[in-house]
């Protein structure tokens, strides 16, 4: 059973809970026809991590909403990881104008901490920390030009034996930052499950993809086609890009990295995104 970490947690903005869709997720055609891109690629942003002015790193993330609650996912040792010192105190996320310039963009920062309460939530289970964070993303930091979007409960993965090993999985994202920097949107790489989907790998609640993955593709979402799913989002999201694994034993002249890599089940999603105890 997963649980939410002891981390103080401040409710969501009570702006959050407004009865009318968040402009960005709608625009004049609902079918998404109009948008100048695939949906796909609306749903990631790159995620950059400040102390202070100072910046430190980037990564990916991707948007997640929730009855009228948006959060912005990446891996949590983008946020912190005390092990490496790298304790950043806000990010910086990048949304589209609407229209068909996609060279417009707004930045949208995110503090990481108020009165010295982490911001974000993470989770833990019996097989120890999990790779994954949420932040809240006040929905009036996101400008009502804004285009963007995010993928909800109705695309996360339920039947697990529709995944099997070997299946074709793409991973959206800013590998080593690379990306189409004069439109602002990432790139996506091939992928393969590759170990026993619904099966927690190593006792964890992570499973293995194949993949040539590099550093700054952390938090990217790990989604397969469902063209059954939501036509606006038709993609199941299966799981959040933590790392690369390697073996401490290979000999770097001799054999070739395992090109193996960790991602979270999606369904962590559910536990984060669940109300603060005690809101409304």
């Amino acid at each position: 059973m997963t649980s939410i970490s002891s981390i103080p947690l401040h409710p969501p903005s009570a702006a959050t809970g407004a009865s009318s869709p968040p402009q960005g997720l709608w625009l004049s055609n609902p079918t998404g026809a109009d948008l100048p891109v695939e949906p796909l690629l609306l749903t990631s942003t790159r995620v950059c991590t400040f102390e202070g002015p100072r910046p430190l790193t980037a990564a990916s993330g991707f948007l997640f909403l929730r009855d009228q609650r948006l959060f912005l996912v990446t891996s949590r040792h983008v946020l912190v990881d005390a092990s490496s010192g790298h304790l950043p105190t806000r990010v910086e996320i990048g949304l589209h104008h609407q229209g068909s310039n996609l060279t417009r963009q707004f930045t949208v920062a995110l503090p990481l901490y108020a009165q010295g309460h982490a911001l974000w939530r993470q989770a833990g289970d019996a097989g120890g920390d999990i790779d994954v964070a949420v932040l809240p993303v006040p929905l009036e930091s996101v400008p009502p030009e804004a285009l963007w979007r995010a993928f909800t409960p109705s695309n996360l993965s339920t039947d697990l034996k529709a995944v099997h090993v070997g299946h074709p999985l793409l991973v959206v994202g800013f590998p080593l930052g690379f990306h189409d920097t004069l439109h602002h949107l990432p790139v996506v790489r091939g992928a393969v499950v590759a170990s026993a989907f619904g099966v927690r790998f190593q006792g964890q609640g992570c499973f293995v993809t194949d993949a040539p993955m590099h550093r700054g593709s952390s938090g990217s979402p790990v989604v397969r086609l469902d063209p059954e799913g939501d036509p606006l989002l038709p993609w199941q999201l299966l799981g959040v890009h933590a790392s690369r694994m390697d073996m401490l034993t290979r000999d770097q002249q001799l054999d070739a990295a395992l090109g193996l890599n960790l991602a979270w089940y999606a369904d962590v999603l559910m536990t984060l995104t669940n109300p603060p105890a005690g809101s409304a």
